[in-house]
C-alpha cells in the first residue's frame, strides 16, 4: 500500500463534511488521488469549475455519438474499436442475423453489455438466453457464438491479457450490490445439444489483434458437461441494488460491477435521491487525475447542476456503465469520426 501523506487541512470558507452543506455560492471540486481512495481535497470556488469559455487541446472533453456508426458485423473482430490502452480495449459491435462462426478471444476477458436485443448464446460451457441489460462475462479462450432473436447492440469491453474480478464490498459484505448467486452461467440443455451438428464450422481467434480461422468438421461446442469454478457468467443490470445514502451522495467507485488490474466498470442504475437538504443530489466535480473515465451517459452536465440541491424527481431513471481506466486512452478513427465537436462548448455558461 502507498504511504500518502496526510495532513488534513481547513484554510477559508469551506464545508466540514465533504459533499454536503456548501458554502452559499459555491462549487465545490475535489481533487483525489488514486480515484476515491487516496488522499483528496475539496475546493470550494466562486465560479462553476466547468464554466468556461474556450477549451482547445487533446484534454477537451470528448462525446462519441454511436449511433453514428454504419453497418453490421458478423464477427465481433470486425466491430469498430473505439477507445483503448495496453488493458482495455473498447468496441460497439452491432450483429443483425445469427453468427455462422464461433468467435475465440486469446488476447483476454471480454464483458458484453447487452446495449439492445434478444437472443441466445452458446459456449463451452452450454446455453443461456440473454436479453437488453445484460452483462455476459466470457472467460478468455471461451468459443462462444450468438443466435439473434432481435439485432443485438452491444458494447465489448475487453480485460487485455488480463481477467475479470468482483470488486471487494468492505464494510456492506459480499452480498451487498449483488449477490455472486445472481450469476447465471450456461447450461447443458436441449437447446445446446440440438445445436451439435457434424457440419462445418469456422472458429476466429483474435490474438494480439490478429485473427486466425480454425476450421472443424463439426460443431466444436459439443461438450456433454463439466465441472469447475471457470464459466461464463450473466447478471441483469436490473438486478443490481445500488449502495445508498440518503445523507450523502456515494462517489462512482460505490456503484463498481467488476474490476481488473487496471480498470473498473461501474453501473449505474436507477436509485432514489438523497433527502438531507444539505446533500448533493448529483455528481460532485472531481479532478479524478489519475483514471481516464468513460460514461455512457454524462454528469455533472450544466444542466444538471440546477439540480444540485434540490431535484425535479424522487429518482434517477437512467441505466449508465461507466469504465475508469488507470492509464490514458487513446481515442481510434472509428471514434474520431464520430465525435460531437461541439460538446466541449455545451458546458459554457453553466452559471
Amino acid at each position: 500500500m502507498k504511504r500518502y501523506i496526510h495532513f488534513p487541512k481547513v484554510e477559508g470558507q469551506a464545508s466540514r463534511q465533504a459533499h454536503a452543506d456548501l458554502p452559499a455560492g459555491t462549487y465545490e471540486r475535489e481533487i483525489s488521488k488514486e480515484g476515491f481512495f487516496g488522499p483528496a481535497t475539496q475546493l470550494y470556488h466562486r465560479h462553476p469549475p466547468t464554466g468556461w469559455v474556450n477549451f482547445e487541446g487533446p484534454l477537451r472533453p470528448h462525446a462519441f455519438d454511436c449511433t453514428k456508426l454504419s453497418g453490421t458485423q458478423e464477427s465481433p473482430w470486425s466491430a469498430p474499436e473505439l477507445l483503448h490502452n495496453a488493458s482495455v480495449r473498447l468496441r460497439c459491435w452491432r450483429l443483425a442475423a445469427n453468427m455462422t462462426q464461433l468467435a475465440r478471444n486469446a488476447d483476454g476477458d471480454d464483458l458484453m453489455f447487452v446495449h439492445a436485443g434478444s437472443g441466445e448464446f452458446f459456449c463451452d460451457y452450454g446455453h443461456l438466453s440473454y436479453e437488453t441489460g445484460d452483462y455476459i462475462l466470457i472467460p478468455r479462450g471461451t468459443m462462444w457464438r450468438v443466435e439473434c432473436a432481435q439485432p443485438l447492440t452491444a458494447l465489448l469491453i475487453e480485460a487485455t491479457n488480463n481477467s475479470y474480478r468482483l470488486p471487494d464490498k468492505g464494510l456492506v459484505g459480499p452480498h451487498a450490490i449483488f449477490d455472486a448467486a445472481m450469476l447465471d452461467t450456461p447450461r447443458i440443455d436441449d437447446a445446446f445439444k440440438d445445436q451439435q451438428d457434424d457440419s462445418e464450422w469456422r472458429v476466429t481467434i483474435k490474438r494480439r489483434g490478429a485473427v486466425s480461422t480454425v476450421t472443424y468438421p463439426f460443431n466444436p461446442l459439443d461438450a456433454v458437461g463439466w465441472h469447475g469454478d471457470l464459466s461464463v457468467a450473466r447478471i441483469n443490470v436490473k438486478d443490481l441494488r445500488p449502495l445508498m445514502s440518503h445523507r450523502y451522495h456515494l462517489p462512482p467507485s460505490a456503484h463498481t460491477t467488476f474490476v481488473a488490474d487496471r480498470f473498473v466498470v461501474c453501473t449505474f442504475v436507477p436509485r432514489p435521491f438523497e433527502s438531507d437538504p444539505g446533500a448533493m443530489k448529483v455528481p460532485f466535480f472531481h479532478n479524478n487525475d489519475d483514471y481516464d473515465e468513460v460514461l455512457f451517459y454524462h454528469g455533472p452536465h450544466p444542466k444538471a447542476l440546477k439540480n444540485v440541491f434540490q431535484s425535479a424527481k424522487p429518482a434517477t431513471d437512467e441505466y449508465a456503465v461507466m469504465i475508469d481506466t488507470r492509464d490514458a486512452l487513446e481515442i481510434s478513427a472509428a471514434a474520431a469520426e464520430i465525435e460531437w465537436p461541439a460538446y466541449v462548448d455545451s458546458w459554457k455558461g453553466s452559471k
